[in-house]
């Protein structure tokens, strides 16, 4: 089958899904339409948004369904019109199975990691903040429970010591992209040997949403794991922590890098400064020296461009 014989839709939402569809719009296949979601309001005026699926299908003349449910008889209407003969997920939402079966060669998605660990929304954040030093992309067929489809391919990449889940997003970004035009290659030749994954359990480690609560910084565990999970956070959802003013105040702060300070002794909690270019902080073992945060209701900044105008003498304690 020819690229162009070949019917793809694509779904997608974010930049991160924007890499997939542009690598196959560059490799000449024929995405015959591209689900996304529905304006946002955004802003401070409040106006509507695209998604960045759907600026970027809209400038090489795709066309866009943005449903606001995925069984709404006029979308599953205009979506079987389409005939695609594949379907293409990537960081899209949960499909139906009226959606995902419909296509005859099936539905596939990206997922970022390499599967079966890390199944569920947050896989990239949760491998960098369990301190791991690899992590991959996986594609695989979409069936009834969530990221547990055969897999059709997977590539590894390294998590190195100064990665963020920002740095590890947009290299997995890229690799992904490579990976789903490679998986649409054998499925177009008949090539696509899917391959059931592992119930191991030492392999299966899940990756569920993070919420606030699970962004705090608590101080009383070990450096290196409160390191990796402010990597594992940075630059989004963030580590937050807060400081405890001597006037009573609490003042909140997202922290998005520390580095490891071995040549001071804190307790947890406890921090140091010389009010110029350090903010030392004690956890359970170990200091860490903040080095990127952002104070509520400011911008984000380097230490040093913090304390030229913050004084930590005004700091009773780092909760």
């Amino acid at each position: 089958m020819a690229n162009k014989d070949l019917r793809i839709v694509f779904m997608g939402t974010p930049d991160f899904a924007v890499e997939s569809l542009k690598a196959l719009v560059e490799n000449n296949y024929n995405i015959v339409g591209v689900v996304t979601a529905p304006d946002r309001p955004a802003g401070r005026g409040q106006k509507l948004k695209q998604s960045p699926v759907k600026e970027y299908a809209v400038s090489v003349d795709i066309p866009v369904l943005q449903p606001e449910k995925l069984k709404n008889e006029e979308f599953l209407s205009d979506l079987k019109a389409l005939k695609a003969d594949l379907q293409i997920i990537v960081a899209f939402r949960m499909l139906p199975e009226v959606v995902w079966s419909m296509p005859p060669l099936g539905s596939f998605n990206l997922h970022g990691s390499l599967l079966p660990r890390y199944r569920g929304a947050a896989p990239i954040n949760w491998a960098v903040i369990n301190g791991d030093k690899e992590t991959g992309v996986t594609t695989f067929f979409l069936k009834h429970e969530i990221d547990t489809g055969n897999i059709i391919f997977q590539e590894k990449m390294p998590v190195n010591d100064e990665d963020t889940a920002g740095t590890i997003h947009d290299k997995m970004m890229v690799l992904g992209a490579g990976l789903v035009v490679k998986t649409v290659k054998a499925i177009e030749e008949d090539a696509a040997e899917a391959l059931p994954q592992s119930n191991d359990e030492n392999e299966l480690r899940h990756a569920p949403k993070i919420f606030k609560d699970d962004c705090r910084i608590d101080w009383q565990k070990d450096a290196e794991a409160i390191r990796n999970h402010i990597r594992g956070l940075s630059p989004y959802p963030t580590a937050w922590t807060e400081f405890s003013m001597k006037n009573g105040k609490q003042i909140s702060c997202k922290v998005f890098f520390a580095d490891r300070n071995k040549d001071k002794q804190l307790a947890a909690g406890q921090f140091d400064s010389d009010n110029k270019t350090y903010l030392s902080v004690g956890t359970g073992s170990g200091v860490l020296n903040i080095t990127q945060l952002q104070l509520a209701g400011k911008k984000r900044m380097t230490i040093e461009e913090l304390l030229r105008g913050f004084d930590t003498e005004q700091i009773e304690n780092i909760l």
